[in-house]
């Protein structure tokens, strides 16, 4: 089954180069990506597409397209387009440290670590954070954290681990444990958004920006705690990390609908017309298989964990991806952006195609993503 899934996806892509050319995509409007230059949080999705099926499949088409794309990355670096927020992490970690892991390319790792001191300016030093969104001085947005960052820390781990800097480390660390305890609530869910005085530090209280209430649980942040603290623990071996991303899992897998496949907002109503979000659980899913790595062979929830990851993954591919469309651009259907923003609440998401063809590569081949260095 799931040789068969990425079969598929490499035959969409490849397509998608000629489609798509110097352009991302980001997400669909009637079945068509929406085409934009490199200037949004989403753009490093593409780009890792492009390196999961050159190694997959070995076809300098791929390659070559990754390199060109990458070369975009460092222009929008040079010339800091759109780069005041957190998701540093996401665009270069999937585009030039991908490159530096899968070519050993110096000049990638050199354009990772200055992406990696850009992320570094976001840090707030009064209130130990980093902050999510908006220029600094900001006065809506310099309190701000947000669960999505998590998965822009690994980019700070792995500079520490190539510069020697534990400078990086620390600030991923604090973001992670403020997170944990901000972000995570007692029932296991989790806040989209946290709010901080950004002079003193203080605790102001959680929030949501994607979510269905303040109070809610918005399944793509849940699925960003599961990855994340995951990916944490990976860096550093804190079991507290480990045990977050356990409890975060726990919660998105109870909740969820009788095809394992997530809706929108694990609190909004739900009825023959609400939505779902196939990119969350492309999430978990990729976050489980980096989960279940870490747990002991005797941990008596690892078999569970498996089970469930194998049942998301066989719903996505035969209920929600696009095998055998022929003229398909994305690879997964009813992906959910911004439900209560009315952007795109039933269509391609780019993140949801890299962490849906992420998972099949590492159920079929090990190749875990570029979160982090090969052994």
């Amino acid at each position: 089954m799931w040789k068969n899934a990425i079969n598929d996806a490499i035959t969409k892509t490849l397509r998608n180069i000629d489609r798509f050319g110097e352009k991302f995509p980001h997400v669909s409007r009637n079945a068509n990506y929406e085409l934009i230059d490199n200037n949004d949080w989403t753009n490093g999705f593409w780009t890792g597409m492009l390196w999961l099926c050159y190694e997959y499949s070995n076809d300098e088409r791929f390659r070559n397209a990754a390199d060109k794309s990458v070369a975009s990355f460092d222009q929008r670096l040079q010339d800091h387009v759109v780069l005041d927020h957190h998701d540093i992490g996401f665009l270069y970690s999937l585009s030039s440290k991908a490159q530096w892991i899968v070519e050993k390319d110096d000049s990638a790792r050199q354009l990772t670590l200055q992406a990696a001191d850009v992320l570094m300016n976001r840090w707030r030093e009064p209130g130990r954070y980093i902050q999510a969104w908006g220029k600094k001085g900001d006065s809506k947005e310099e309190g701000r954290i947000i669960i999505d960052c998590l998965l822009n820390l690994p980019l700070l781990y792995w500079a520490s681990e190539q510069t020697g800097d534990l400078t990086y480390r620390d600030v991923a660390v604090t973001q992670a444990e403020k997170s944990r305890r901000y972000l995570v609530r007692g029932d296991d869910s989790s806040y989209h958004t946290f709010f901080f005085n950004s002079e003193t530090g203080e605790p102001i209280g959680g929030a949501t920006h994607q979510g269905y209430t303040n109070g809610s649980t918005w399944t793509r942040g849940q699925a960003w705690g599961v990855y994340g603290f995951a990916l944490s623990y990976r860096y550093t071996k804190d079991p507290l990390f480990l045990d977050t991303s356990k409890r975060l899992a726990r919660y998105f897998l109870e909740h969820l609908p009788e095809d394992h496949v997530a809706y929108w907002d694990f609190n909004a109503p739900v009825g023959a017309d609400t939505y779902r979000d196939s990119s969350a659980s492309a999430i978990v899913a990729a976050g489980l298989l980096e989960l279940i790595s870490h747990m002991d062979e005797q941990d008596t929830e690892r078999d569970y964990f498996q089970e469930m990851c194998m049942k998301s993954m066989t719903s996505l591919v035969e209920r929600y991806a696009t095998i055998g469309e022929e003229g398909a651009e994305g690879l997964l259907k009813h992906g959910s952006y911004y439900v209560h923003g009315g952007l795109s609440p039933d269509d391609y998401m780019i993140w949801g195609d890299y962490f849906y063809l992420e998972a099949l590569i590492r159920l079929e081949k090990g190749i875990g993503g570029y979160w982090y260095e090969r052994e």
